[in-house]
């Protein structure tokens, strides 16, 4: 019996579809069924006796655990998440901090006083009017906005204004996109970024990267959750938002915003799977499906229609889907574009979009500098999302094929930036999960080269089999040389040189000998040696994780021309 989290929903998440405050614990099967019913009616009875009939409980199972959650008012959650901690502290006899729990009459002496102090009904009466009046919403502890962009305004919580005194009138929406999926995320972000700027929007931007209004950098770090999302869309230049939305943000404080116009997403693959009782792909589908409840009836989810997860799903949507492809003939794409379904395409080398069963094209693979002319199809893939996506945000034709051809290298930072260094060819890029290496292994295998090396590493929390299995993978694309690297960042528990010797006895079983491998325990050194290695039409291939800003620099130094990215 362990808690693993305990933390505050402000959007929809995985357990529910509203604000929430919700504890995770890894239980046996018989802890669970003796101490979740303890849990359910402990809170029950807290909750009404502070007053809070009206708000629910609910639990999700997984497969050595549970979510439990308590619903809450936006304005009440770090109550409803001292609740949830005091109710399990109270049926386990175990505080965080080891001491004796409170009795029931002093939890709720206690929670009464802090609901009394963190309530703020003015805030919930602006809401509410919002709601009425169709208009979207943000709240966090510091600030209050009604309406987005150039149509919002912003009020301290603790200074908020009579319904009768706001300027309704001048409240609205700006045209809205998510967009979530496991690899591609952030490269699509960059290509809409651009699409939508050729339109002469003032996009705002969140992603793992930075958070931005156009060009201009507000912060950089990982704002992919609903912060980015708020800080951006509460910047009154902006007139379009384009909101990356990962699988962290979402299970940690759930989604962001209400309401959205249109949502991509691009594949589901294996990723982080065991974090927050997220143990299968299907529960990792269920989390980044958490997009779509954004779209209401008329919104529109642009899906992947080569992935079987996503296809499932959006076969039984009950809003609109735009399908994209590589692959034109793909049954389900023959079928959509006979349902005058919009469809996007690669048809030949041309980029085309179908909608009410007119085909047209937008630009030519060749055009796409992040392409690398056709080679890197996994960008080609993201470019068809991008494009429905802005589609369905209304921008035009021309605008969309500009912002591709104007997504530059140095707009996409560490994602298979490729650099010519005294005549060898070094394209780095920090995937690390098996999708989006093998979209790696693909575009290194079509790249002509002398010799190939590889630098490579893998996070501790992948199992022995596939590590080795990803390590076998790794050398059958034809190497000559691997340089394996320590991930001390990412150990997840295991000792230094363990994960290593993995990727190591992999490669020699499959006929890699012992002066063809070498280790390193840091990037920068393993980069330095792979350069000492290269000759003149050698390809370098170097996944690069926890000092990726170094590496950039240090190569950026040394290139003998312009970098590439794809």
């Amino acid at each position: 019996m362990e808690v693993l989290d305990s933390r505050r929903l402000t959007g929809p998440g995985l357990v529910w579809d509203r604000p929430a405050a919700v504890l995770d614990v890894r239980l046996s099967p018989d802890e669970a069924e003796q101490l979740i019913p303890a849990w359910q009616e402990t809170v029950r009875e807290i909750m009404d006796r502070l007053g809070l009939q009206s708000e629910s409980i609910k639990v999700r199972r997984f497969a050595d655990g549970a979510s439990l959650a308590i619903s809450a008012p936006i304005d009440t959650l770090y109550t409803a998440t001292d609740i949830n901690d005091w109710a399990w502290a109270a049926i386990t006899g175990k505080t965080a901090d080891d001491e004796t729990p409170e009795t029931l009459a002093q939890a709720e002496t206690r929670l009464a006083k802090a609901l009394a102090g963190e309530k703020n009904p003015q805030l919930i009466k602006l809401v509410v009017e919002a709601e009425k009046r169709g208009l979207p919403w943000l709240a966090d502890d510091e600030e209050l906005t009604l309406g987005l962009g150039v149509n919002g305004q912003t009020w301290p919580v603790d200074q908020l204004p009579e319904i009768a005194a706001v300027e309704w009138s001048r409240l609205g929406r700006i045209p809205l996109g998510l967009v979530t999926g496991t690899n591609g995320k952030t490269t699509s972000v960059r290509f809409l970024t651009r699409m939508a700027r050729a339109a002469g929007q003032t996009v705002g931007v969140s992603s793992t990267d930075w958070i931005a209004v156009n060009d201009e950098i507000l912060d950089r770090g990982d704002w992919s959750g609903p912060g980015g999302a708020r800080n951006v869309l509460r910047d009154q230049r902006v007139d379009m938002g384009i909101l990356e939305t990962a699988r962290g943000g979402l299970l940690r404080r759930g989604l962001g915003v209400a309401s959205a116009d249109a949502v991509l997403i691009t594949n589901i693959a294996e990723d982080h799977l065991g974090e927050f009782g997220v143990m299968h792909l299907e529960e990792l589908t269920d989390v980044k499906w958490i997009v779509t409840s954004a779209l209401g009836d008329s919104g529109t989810a642009v899906l992947n229609a080569e992935d079987d997860k996503l296809v499932k799903r959006g076969l039984a949507a009950h809003f609109p889907v735009t399908w994209f492809s590589l692959d034109p003939e793909l049954p389900l794409i023959q079928k959509a574009v006979s349902q005058n379904q919009t469809v996007v395409v690669l048809r030949g080398r041309n980029l085309n979009i179908i909608r009410k069963g007119k085909e047209t094209t937008i630009l030519e693979v060749g055009e796409i500098p992040l392409a690398m002319d056709g080679a890197a199809r996994h960008n080609i893939a993201n470019a068809l999302g991008a494009i429905g996506l802005a589609s369905a945000l209304g921008l035009p034709r021309e605008s969309i094929a500009d912002g591709l051809r104007k997504t530059r290298p140095e707009d996409n930072p560490g994602r298979c930036n490729l650099f010519s260094i005294d005549g060898a060819d070094v394209l780095v890029d920090f995937a690390h999960n098996p999708h989006g290496i093998a979209a790696i292994f693909e575009l290194a295998r079509t790249r002509k080269a002398k010799r190939r090396l590889m630098l490579i590493g893998q996070a501790g929390d992948r199992s022995d089999q596939a590590i080795g299995e990803l390590a076998a993978r790794a050398w059958n694309i034809g190497l000559d040389k691997v340089i394996i690297k320590e991930m001390a960042e990412y150990a997840r528990g295991r000792p230094t040189g363990e994960v290593a010797q993995l990727i190591k006895n992999s490669m020699l079983a499959c006929g890699a000998k012992e002066d063809q491998l070498a280790y390193f325990q840091t990037e920068p050194e393993a980069v330095s040696a792979a350069l000492d290695w290269a000759r003149p039409g050698d390809l370098l291939i170097l996944f690069i994780h926890e000092q990726i800003d170094d590496v950039l620099a240090m190569l950026k130094e040394k290139k003998d021309g312009s970098a590439q990215s794809t």
